[in-house]
């Protein structure tokens, strides 16, 4: 079922007008990776080169992000990795709040909700903000919480990391603590699980 959703939903976006992203588009960026990922990784928009090749992070901040997956103990493959918005902005500006709006609505939230993860990793401020938003992202970096039912790990984008090189031992150093994070909300997830199994079934009203 969940293949079959995400099947629709790229193929919706590859074919999408609902904003005025798509005048200036080569393609758009579905997004790419296992319908049962335990783990999705949420952009800001196509670069120039996702742009050419309809691919998200395949540019130099996508052969970072490579390299920090493998950082963490991933490969591209187990993870599921989309953007805000699936068309790029011209001249990479920031997406404008009703491309966000209208892009997540159409496209994400319905990507995270039929993929159903047990964590989403948000890279960058736009992506952020869509579960916190008025925070700082130099300011929250790396710390998890949960939100609606999700652990959600807000990080820097790997392209910050590319134009500042202070920020890359920043950013190394929460992927290298990703795996203890999920591997952490697993275990209270499994706990609350076993917990509620141990519940008593409320006994049935005697009618007497």
């Amino acid at each position: 079922m969940a293949v079959h959703e995400i099947q629709v939903i790229a193929q919706e976006v590859r074919q999408c007008t609902l904003c005025a992203l798509h005048q200036g588009r080569t393609h758009a960026v579905p997004g790419e990776g296992p319908a049962d990922a335990r783990v999705i990784f949420i952009g800001e928009g196509p670069g120039f080169h996702e742009d050419r090749q309809g691919r998200p992070f395949v540019g130099q901040a996508g052969k970072y992000l490579d390299e920090l997956l493998a950082i963490a103990g991933f490969q591209r493959s187990e993870v599921f990795i989309a953007n805000v918005v699936k068309c790029r902005p011209p001249k990479n500006r920031d997406p404008q709040p009703d491309e966000v709006a209208t892009c997540t609505r159409a496209y994400l939230f319905r990507q995270i909700e039929a993929i159903n993860p047990r964590v989403i990793v948000t890279l960058g401020r736009f992506s952020m903000g869509l579960y916190l938003p008025g925070e700082k992202i130099s300011r929250i970096h790396g710390q998890p919480r949960t939100v609606n039912g999700r652990l959600l790990v807000p990080m820097l984008h790997p392209a910050a990391a590319l134009h500042q090189q202070q920020n890359r031992p920043l950013i190394e150093e929460d992927f290298r603590r990703l795996p203890e994070i999920i591997a952490r909300a697993e275990q209270e997830a499994a706990a609350k699980t076993a917990q509620d199994d141990k519940e008593p079934p409320l006994e049935q009203l005697s009618m007497f």
